[in-house]
């Protein structure tokens, strides 16, 4: 199809200022920006007062199973999302290989009939059998490599295991993986010791695999965390991706200072940046020293105990009279929102120049965190509209071109003739979000239409029927660069 956006004004997603232009798409590829004969055959949306701006990038999420469960995407395309980073934290849906219970955390990715995939291959050869809404960055995860070849992931992995892992991986990358992502932070990982970690990422130094991890420790011990991260990096020869960077507890809050300062002293040297979301507080499964760190600790969702998912955390423990770990077991396995943040730390971190914007939803809680459905958005209402922390370039610069570069995205993440057609009309002095800790399944304002490599697929109120995302692949690797 070929159509023109006539009367916006743009915003590329370079960063630069915007300008106004008209812009021409045909079969899902920008063909022309500026002032030109449109022609009468041509059609043409209108779209005055409005901005248009390349489609969203959600550099951390957790959709694995979710784009092939639910492949309309409505919690990412309302927020103007066209392209999900799979596979972050060390969770991954595929290879798995073991019949085993799932192990926390990899049931956050959804229930377990949903890993059924032996190979990466298999995974991805589904999603490109049934597309689902929007584009598709895969990472492998290290954990989900642990579980697939360890009998006992308490422990470091053998000289066979290793190289079991590092067997996945090297099929994980011919098959399409971007990289590696790692989360020692969880129970079947954190008995992996940097060297097993290089040593089972060996096969991206070939390819030039990006790492990202979730951190041994965001709490008091962060900067060796963040230091063997590093470490990592430079032994793999990869880009250093820090997920959803942030100081745990109180007694960490303001250090986000000390933290953005190394890496800042890391980027002259190797290649790193950072994914981001805008609030205050944490998801993940349910454990008793995030509960000891919170002000505040909210159920996400409980197989033990399925009427708690909404619910404080503290109340459910008053109610059964039980100590922090009783009611913990009584939940278990569960899921849950941790307000252990502060939020000059979330607002410095979220406007440093090599901070990527990541939802890290969980999309198969009951009661999810509210950045599942609202993360883009709330960037755009609080950060740029009511706050004046970054402008309205430098956001939309933080959700495409940013993202775009450091994943090698060929001709995405700009508004550039010969790209493909991810795009976004919003409307810039209305978008905001909609969903909140208490009612987190809501919908976004002010965003228009969304566009897939040229299909429309978000009209303002609800999803199209039509799913034209891609599995995409990196844009080849070059140490010369």
């Amino acid at each position: 199809m070929s159509f023109v956006i006539s009367g916006a004004t743009l915003v590329d997603g370079t960063g630069q200022e915007r300008f106004q232009a008209d812009l021409a798409i045909a079969d899902g590829v920008i063909t022309e920006i500026g002032k030109f004969d449109i022609g009468e055959a041509m059609h043409v949306k209108r779209a005055d007062g409005l901005m248009l701006t390349p489609g969203f990038i959600d550099s951390h999420t957790h959709d694995d199973g979710y784009l092939l469960a639910y492949p309309d995407m409505k919690p990412k395309v309302s927020q103007g999302i066209t392209t999900v980073v799979t596979g972050n934290c060390g969770i991954s849906l595929a290879p798995a290989l073991s019949d085993a219970t799932l192990p926390q955390p990899l049931d956050l990715l959804g229930p377990k009939e949903l890993f059924r995939f032996k190979t990466f291959a298999s995974w991805l050869a589904q999603l490109r059998a049934t597309p689902a809404t929007v584009n598709v960055v895969p990472l492998v995860g290290h954990t989900t490599l642990r579980v697939a070849c360890m009998s006992d992931t308490g422990r470091a992995a053998t000289r066979a295991e290793t190289e079991a892992m590092q067997q996945l991986l090297e099929e994980a990358l011919e098959a399409g993986a971007f990289g590696m992502s790692t989360g020692t932070f969880y129970p079947p990982a954190a008995h992996a010791p940097t060297r097993e970690i290089v040593e089972v990422g060996a096969p991206m130094k070939a390819r030039g695999g990006l790492y990202a991890t979730h951190l041994r420790d965001e709490a008091d011990h962060i900067v060796p965390a963040m230091e063997e991260a590093l470490e990592i990096g430079r032994e793999l020869e990869s880009l250093v991706v820090f997920s959803h960077h942030k100081l745990a507890g109180s007694k960490n809050h303001g250090r986000s200072s000390e933290t953005l300062k190394i890496i800042d002293e890391a980027h002259k040297t190797q290649p790193v940046c950072i994914d981001c979301h805008p609030y205050p507080a944490t998801s993940t499964m349910l454990r008793p020293d995030r509960v000891r760190i919170a002000k505040r600790t909210m159920v996400t969702w409980s197989k033990g105990y399925p009427q708690g998912a909404g619910r404080d955390f503290a109340d459910i423990q008053a109610e059964l009279g039980l100590d922090i770990q009783g009611t913990i077991d009584y939940l278990a396995p569960a899921g849950a929102i941790y307000f252990l943040m502060n939020e000059s730390d979330v607002s410095r971190i979220m406007s440093h120049r090599l901070t990527m914007v990541g939802s890290d939803g969980l999309p198969f809680d009951s009661h999810p965190h509210p950045r599942q459905w609202g993360t883009f958005t709330r960037v755009l209402r609080a950060m740029v509209r009511e706050q004046n922390e970054m402008t309205f370039e430098q956001a939309i610069h933080k959700m495409t071109g940013l993202p775009a570069e450091n994943y090698r995205l060929k001709n995405r993440g700009l508004l550039r003739p010969g790209y493909c057609a991810d795009l976004v009309l919003l409307d810039a002095e209305r978008v905001a979000d909609r969903a909140t800790f208490e009612d987190p399944i809501q919908v976004s304002q002010g965003i228009c239409d969304v566009w897939v490599n040229g299909v429309h697929v978000w009209n303002g109120t609800d999803v199209t029927a039509m799913r034209p995302g891609q599995v995409l692949s990196r844009a080849s690797f070059d140490r010369t660069n």
